[in-house]
Parts: structure tokens; C-alpha cells; sequence
């Protein structure tokens, strides 16, 4: 953190005013000049970037489309500057930056000044209340009856909320979006896409949809439980995230009609989104994937080791394992998803980078998780000689064309339709591949 002078904030000040004229003389319309309100000698960190990004995406939302002549950014340690000539009248632009500045707790860290073609400010109808107690009017800056410790407490605390909140959303979506984009890769084998059915009499495309929007406010959750448990032990994190994935299996099902279409990766995704939440930090939203790895791990494997160890199975899953030491999803999240981590998600950013659209790599990731991947469901519909079928029917076809075409493809679909077989795992660990390659990339 840097801490600026008076003297280095009245030169930005100045440098401003240029900026603005200079602006005004090239477009001759009304300006958004954006700056954030933070109080004391530090006023840039990278807190305060991510709150000032925010702002900036806000108010790019709010103006009407192709309005923005020009955008002016200016990220300095004396705080961060946003100019834009937006082609509309000053009173209508005053109106949307007042909304903005009203409508959240961040907010009120807004500044959101408009500059009318005459150069002068356009004032606010009702003045705002003070960031630490709410009251009117600017009596609390004038008299100083706050600390500058205080304001900064505050400060720093609305920003904190906001962007955990916000990270929360942006993590569910994509949780979301990546159970949408799996059900909508086409074709694979065996599986609900926009082909057919797959293997499937009881569900379709439009089940698989539902089941994905229906758990948004489960994922959201997940990482909200990551980061309310943070301090405590991993395992008792994934207590919690048990009892809201019980939840979001029957939230799954009305959506469904009665229809399991996402029970697996309610689980896996779950624990992902709770990882990183526990790993969440104001400045990082986002912790490193290897971390996220190690955070799974300690998760869940005491759980996994401690049901796998019972002698008498209560699950098909369970049941698998003590036959024939095939530990399914939970065993794969256990170790930290080397299956997505260290294979699928290296393969599908290397055939993205190779040309092939995301739909097609995403049809070739799914062969080769079928050709690595122990899939429980593939034993569960095929048993032991189903699911070696299946992986080396995949792997041969592989071998003589590393790169099949979609008809290919449309054949082994056939296939797998005729054996009644259904990669559903595999599929799961696509969608993760999905959800982790639209966080990092």
C-alpha cells in the first residue's frame, strides 16, 4: 500500500480537469467522470481496483448501447479514474449515475460525477448520508466527527461484503453454465445431448436444463459456506456442504419431476464451489488450482475412506468398491481430481488451441475421460465386461483416428444407445473441465 501526499492528490485533481476538457472539446457531449470515495492517505489497493472495476462494469451496463464515444481509465496510487463521453443528455446520464450510486452499499464509494458541454458539474437532488452513521448532509466530512481509522474500517468492510457476494454469483453462473454446456455438447456417447436421449428412457435435454438453473442457488451457497468456514477445519466445511447438497437433490427433483439428472456432480461441483470459497480472499478470488486440489483432498477424503471402509455397503457406490475397488466421483474428488485437473482440462485448452470448437473439444475430452476414468455408471448399466467395452471401444477408435469426425462419433453413440451404456460420470468430469477451464481461463 502506498500512502499519496496532498500535494500528489491536488496534481491528479488537476491532471482531471485536462483530461476532462480535452474530452469535452473532442466529443462535445455530457461526461461521466468515475472516482471512488475513500478517505486517508492510502487511496488505491488492490481492493479498492476490484470495487472501482465494479463500478466500471456497472455503469457500462446501465448506459444504452452504443452511447460510450470514448472511455478514459487512469489507475494511479493518488486512486483510479474512469472518464467517459457518453452521447445522451446530462439529465438523464445524472438520473443513471444516481441510481447506481443509490442502489447497493458499494455505492456509496461511487463517486459518479456528470459534466454537462458548459464544463459545470451537475449536482445531486438529495445530498448523501454519511458512509459511517447514515446521516444527512455533509455535517459528519465537515466536522470531522469520524476517524480517519474508522472511515476506513468501513471502507474497506463494504468493499469486503460486496465482492464476496459478488463472487458468490459469478462462481454459481458458471457452476450453472457448465452443467448447460455439458448437456449441450453433442454427440456423446450413450448420454443426454441434442441428438437424442442417449441411453436414457426417463430424461431429456429440457430435464438436464431445469436441474442446472434449479442449482444455481445451491452452488452459491457451497461458496458461501467455504467462506463463512474458512477458519475452521476442511471436514467440517464439508459437514455443512452435505446437508445443502441434500437440499439441492430435492431441489433437483422438482425441477425434474422426480428425475435424478445431476445427483453426481451436485456433489463434485458442490465440494469445488465450497473449496473455493474456503480459499477466497478479498484481493484473489480465485486460489490457485493446485490449492484447490489440496483443499479437496483434505475435504473429503476422511469421509470417503471412513464410508468406503464399512462392511456392509449402503450405496451402489459403496457396493462397486467393496467388489471390486472402484471408487466412482467421491474416490476422484478424494484424490483431488487428477482425472480433470492433470488430463481432461490440459486436453480440451490444447484441442481448443488446435482449432476445434468448444463443442468438438469437448466431444474429444469426453472419449478420453471414457478411455481413463472408472466409471460407475458405465459398471452400474454394463457391468464389468460393459465397461471395458466402452473403454476399449473408445480407445481403439482413438488409436486409428486421434481426431474422429462427429459421424464417427454419431456411431459410437449408437452403440453405446444399443448396450444400453451411459458414461454418466465421465460426463460429470466434463462438466468440472467446463466449470474449471471458464474460471481460469
Amino acid at each position: 500500500m502506498t500512502e499519496v501526499t496532498l500535494a500528489q492528490i491536488l496534481v491528479s485533481r488537476e491532471n482531471r480537469v485536462k483530461w476532462q476538457s480535452a474530452m469535452l472539446k473532442k466529443h462535445n457531449c455530457p461526461l461521466v467522470c468515475f472516482t471512488m470515495n475513500i478517505a486517508g492517505p492510502v487511496k488505491n489497493t488492490p481492493l479498492i481496483q476490484r470495487g472501482f472495476q465494479a463500478g466500471m462494469t456497472q455503469l457500462e451496463k446501465a448506459l444504452p448501447k452504443g452511447r460510450i464515444l470514448e472511455r478514459f481509465v487512469d489507475v494511479a496510487d493518488t486512486g483510479n479514474t474512469a472518464i467517459y463521453a457518453v452521447n445522451m443528455g446530462a439529465e438523464e446520464l445524472k438520473q443513471i449515475c444516481v441510481c447506481i450510486e443509490d442502489a447497493t452499499s458499494l455505492g456509496r464509494l461511487f463517486d459518479m460525477d456528470v459534466i454537462g458541454t458548459d464544463e459545470k458539474k451537475l449536482d445531486r437532488a438529495n445530498q448523501r448520508g454519511c458512509i459511517v452513521c447514515g446521516a444527512p448532509g455533509r455535517a459528519c466530512a465537515a466536522g470531522r466527527v469520524h476517524a480517519v481509522a474508522e472511515l476506513q474500517s468501513v471502507t474497506r468492510q463494504i468493499l469486503r461484503n460486496y465482492l464476496q457476494e459478488a463472487d458468490q454469483a459469478y462462481i454459481a453462473s458458471m457452476a450453472v453454465k457448465s452443467l448447460i454446456d455439458e448437456v449441450n455438447t453433442t454427440p456423446k456417447p450413450g448420454l443426454v445431448d441434442s441428438r437424442n436421449n442417449g441411453s436414457h428412457t426417463d430424461m431429456s435435454l429440457s430435464h438436464f436444463i431445469a436441474s442446472a438453473n434449479a442449482l444455481g442457488p445451491y452452488f452459491k451457497e457451497c461458496v458461501k459456506i467455504g467462506q463463512q468456514t474458512a477458519g475452521q477445519l476442511p471436514q467440517d466445511t464439508f459437514l455443512h456442504l452435505r446437508q445443502a447438497g441434500l437440499e439441492a437433490e430435492q431441489s433437483m427433483l422438482r425441477a425434474t419431476g422426480g428425475v435424478n439428472t445431476h445427483k453426481g456432480v451436485i456433489y463434485t461441483l458442490g465440494v469445488l464451489c465450497g473449496c473455493l470459497g474456503r480459499l477466497w480472499s478479498e484481493d484473489a478470488p480465485l486460489a490457485d488450482l493446485t490449492a484447490v486440489a489440496k483443499e479437496c483432498r483434505k475435504m473429503v477424503a476422511d469421509s470417503v475412506a471412513s464410508d468406503f471402509s464399512k462392511s456392509e455397503p449402503v450405496t451402489a457406490g459403496m457396493k462397486l468398491y467393496l467388489q471390486h475397488g472402484i471408487g466412482g466421483i467421491r474416490a476422484e474428488v478424494a484424490a483431488g481430481l487428477p482425472s480433470v485437473i492433470h488430463n481432461a482440462l490440459p486436453f480440451y485448452k490444447q484441442s481448443l488451441a488446435d482449432g476445434l470448437s468448444p463443442n468438438d473439444a469437448g466431444v474429444l475430452t469426453l472419449l478420453h475421460l471414457i478411455t481413463q476414468v472408472e466409471d460407475t455408471n458405465l459398471y452400474h448399466r454394463g457391468g464389468i465386461h460393459g465397461a471395458t467395452w466402452a473403454a476399449d471401444t473408445v480407445k481403439a477408435l482413438l488409436h486409428v483416428t486421434p481426431h474422429p469426425s462427429m459421424e464417427q462419433i454419431e456411431l459410437l453413440d449408437d452403440a453405446f444407445i444399443q448396450r444400453n451404456l451411459s458414461p454418466g460420470g465421465c460426463a460429470d468430469l466434463l462438466a468440472v473441465t467446463y466449470f474449471l477451464h471458464n474460471l481460469y481461463s
